[in-house]
């Protein structure tokens, strides 16, 4: 057995925490011993971890209590290598710390870029002196929250401290270097062939549908309203679109139900090991993203869902989805619900030839965007190191 990898989290209850679990999976195979360390500042884990990961996760807090709360997630961190995920102070600079405290070889793991979400390239901190007060001082003080933006930009300058960086979109690469590590399947999980799509739909409630599958959590740059609109233009009593899991940060999904309830079936989140399953059962899985600096930095999990499951995909050209699918898959320009509704129409008009397509997406996949392919690259990081 190789040396131990600690994989830094900062918030177990928030969406970094998938990556942390593919870069753990990706590290068994390569017969390192894993573990994730995280804060917790929700009330539950944002998604079911592999079985056969140990979690360690301390309650999140917000400063001053937080400091307490990171030097508990300092003792917990006992691995040789020290393996952050995403460049913020509760997983990045808490990783600098132990780097430098214990002398840690040090990686970073970027899958977003974190500022996007607050705006990006226009994002700035300018409060007034009274408002920097309130922001200190008051109890619930925004500069109190660890994960403050202006602590995001504070980190991005230390980038370059890691050892090895490890990206996962073509923007984070030429934004802040480092090694491209798309985020892969495991595709002998997630193999169409120990499958039956209509056993799956049985299982489900779903037989009586055609079934469009988002398997994961909807947020607004996630383009879910565009494919419901396509649904309201096509006026098709048999479609519904199944939604994964659902998201856990705020009601968007409710407001999505409220306005097209008839569309939809929510699923509830499930354990990597069951997706396949559940993903068996669509018809065509849509990853619709809009043309968002959030988008354009993201590499989208639910593509790979698709791709290694055979089954045709339809997405937008935003970021790098074009290169991904290319020619396996069925690409429309954001933010538009008609030519979505023109792609659901022509897979269903010529199903076989699009199952076809979804073929050719899963050796795409098991060629550029598996679990295998995460791992020869990450060898060689490891290596380097």
């Amino acid at each position: 057995m190789k040396a131990k990898v600690s994989l830094v989290v900062s918030d177990l209850s928030g969406g970094g925490s998938i990556r942390a679990f593919l870069l753990a999976q990706v590290l068994k195979k390569l017969n390192y011993q894993v573990e994730i360390a995280g804060f917790l500042f929700g009330k539950e884990l944002y998604a079911i971890p592999p079985a056969e990961i140990p979690i360690v996760s301390v309650p999140g807090k917000n400063y001053p209590a937080f400091f307490q709360s990171a030097k508990e997630l300092l003792r917990e961190l006992r691995g040789d290598i020290i393996y952050a995920v995403k460049p913020k102070l509760t997983s990045f600079g808490l990783s600098l710390l132990k780097k430098f405290a214990n002398r840690r070889p040090l990686l970073l793991d970027m899958d977003d870029w974190e500022l996007s979400w607050y705006g990006g390239f226009e994002w700035q901190y300018r409060p007034s002196l009274k408002q920097f007060y309130r922001d200190i001082f008051k109890q619930d003080g925004a500069l109190r929250f660890p994960d403050h933006p202006l602590y995001v930009q504070w980190m991005e300058s230390f980038v370059k401290q890691a050892d090895a960086v490890t990206i996962d979109t073509q923007f984070l690469q030429e934004r802040f270097g480092g090694v491209y590590l798309p985020n892969g399947k495991d595709t002998s999980l997630f193999n169409p062939d120990h499958y039956d799509p209509e056993a799956s739909r049985r299982r489900y409630g779903l037989s009586e549908y055609r079934i469009l599958m988002f398997p994961g959590a909807p947020r607004p740059h996630k383009g879910v309203e565009d494919v419901l609109m396509a649904l309201d233009k096509l006026n098709q009593l048999d479609l519904r679109l199944v939604i994964v899991g659902g998201s856990p940060y705020d009601n968007y999904d409710e407001q999505l139900i409220q306005k097209w309830g008839r569309w939809i079936i929510k699923l509830p989140k499930s354990p990597v090991e069951v997706m396949p399953e559940i993903v068996a059962s669509a018809h065509i899985v849509v990853v619709p993203q809009r043309d968002t600096v959030i988008a354009r930095a993201q590499f989208p999990l639910k593509l790979t869902d698709g791709m290694s499951m055979a089954k045709p995909v339809i997405s937008t050209r935003v970021g790098d989805i074009p290169e991904i699918l290319a020619d396996t898959g069925y690409l429309v320009d954001p933010d538009s619900p008609t030519q979505i509704a023109e792609k659901i129409q022509l897979i269903f008009e010529n199903l076989e030839l699009a199952n076809e397509r979804g073929k050719k997406a899963r050796e795409k996949c098991i060629e550029k965007y598996s679990t295998d392919t995460m791992a020869s690259t990450l060898a060689e990081v490891m290596a380097n190191l």
